[in-house]
């Protein structure tokens, strides 16, 4: 490692910046080291330009990996060069307006039903019922679960943030048979253990990746002609729940989003809201002789 990756690394570490945003930052900052062929701090603001340029007109990278790439070499200029460059104030990435792919709760229910896994099953049924992120979702701990208030403790969520969701009877039920089967003093969704041991002695949580590839390989079998992720669940809880007569601030609470802005995406995805402004614009149509 060098030492300039060194610092920077350990700049990034005093900024408070999560694991997978360092991995991301130093990634791209490798990649544009490769791309000249020397340090990044002997590369001028003029190839930097032309380099955002051969991303956009010749990579033609997506504007969230163009956003990454950016901030990451912005922090490396700012905070580890200490160097100021005009043209990284004002680049941005073109704007995109994509509107996430959901599930209607019958495609739920059959992705759910091709996981053959109990283990897999009941994390990706958790992540679903409480609208969690991968990354919350197979880090949930016992602890975690207050079934006196019906709620699940998130902890350390995007940008560190902790919030309460609420807790379903039935996914409670279903947890407490699945834990059953293992009984981690500590992990609800434990990973594999030493060879020859017992699932309590596993150290970690379920990988992220195990429950990636369950997921897909679940979607295939489903027949379900949607690309998704495992964050679509996310998003059709979301979706699922609007479509319910939950108010959107709530929402807003329970998936821990800074902005209402953010969760106003999902107004347009509900089969509920088209509906209403369909009715409404049918009538206002009815007064037209």
């Amino acid at each position: 490692m060098t030492p300039l990756r060194q610092q920077m690394i350990e700049d990034m570490q005093l900024r408070g910046l999560s694991h997978l945003t360092q991995v991301a930052y130093t990634r791209s900052v490798r990649q544009l080291a490769e791309h000249y062929g020397k340090s990044p701090d002997q590369i001028t603001e003029q190839e930097l330009r032309q380099y955002l340029l051969y991303l956009q007109n010749v990579k033609h990278v997506s504007a969230s990996t163009f956003n990454v790439i950016l901030s990451a070499i912005k922090f490396l200029y700012r905070y580890t060069l200490k160097r100021t460059l005009p043209m990284l104030e004002w680049a941005r990435a073109p704007q995109e307006r994509k509107l996430p792919v959901v599930f209607s709760t019958d495609e739920v229910h059959r992705l759910l039903s091709c996981v053959h896994r109990p283990r897999l099953r009941a994390c990706l049924s958790t992540i679903y019922a409480c609208g969690l992120r991968l990354r919350e979702g197979n880090r949930l701990q016992v602890t975690d679960i207050d079934s006196d208030r019906m709620l699940v403790h998130i902890q350390h969520g995007k940008r560190a943030k902790d919030r309460y969701v609420p807790l379903p009877q039935g996914t409670l039920y279903m947890l407490r048979r699945y834990w059953s089967t293992h009984r981690h003093p500590v992990w609800l969704f434990p990973g594999r253990p030493p060879a020859g041991k017992p699932v309590t002695s596993a150290n970690k949580h379920v990988a992220s990746r195990t429950i990636q590839y369950a997921f897909h390989a679940a979607l295939q079998e489903s027949g379900i002609q949607k690309t998704a992720t495992v964050h679509t669940l996310r998003h059709s809880y979301s979706t699922h729940l609007l479509e319910a007569g939950v108010d959107l601030r709530y929402i807003q609470v329970y998936l821990g989003h800074a902005s209402l802005a953010t969760t106003a995406i999902y107004t347009h995805l509900t089969e509920k809201g088209r509906g209403t402004v369909a009715h409404a614009i049918n009538q206002l149509a009815e007064v037209i002789p």
